[in-house]
């Protein structure tokens, strides 16, 4: 543990921001879960439904750094696929 009193509040500052950020990614893998759970089970309002609210947890987590832009653009677009080929 550090002695001086600019490092003491840096790590508890590091470890807020751990938190927060931890709690951003693991809000975004379950709403991808969820859209993956309503394609397995066929069921497309549900699939939809999550989707956008996923594309909102993805969007925020790509904003905030947590994740690359293209990495977001690439799993919208393979979950998106998914839900069209449940419509086709």
């Amino acid at each position: 543990m550090p002695n001086i009193k600019s490092a003491i509040k840096r790590v508890k500052k590091a470890q807020a921001i751990n938190a927060q950020n931890s709690a951003t990614k693991s809000a975004m893998r379950t709403a991808i879960k969820k859209v993956e759970a309503g394609i397995v089970n066929n069921d497309v309002a549900a699939a939809k439904e999550a989707f956008t609210v996923a594309v909102k947890k993805l969007d925020s987590a790509a904003s905030k750094g947590l994740i690359h832009k293209n990495s977001v653009a690439r799993q919208k677009s393979r979950l998106m696929k998914k839900i069209n080929k449940l419509n086709a």
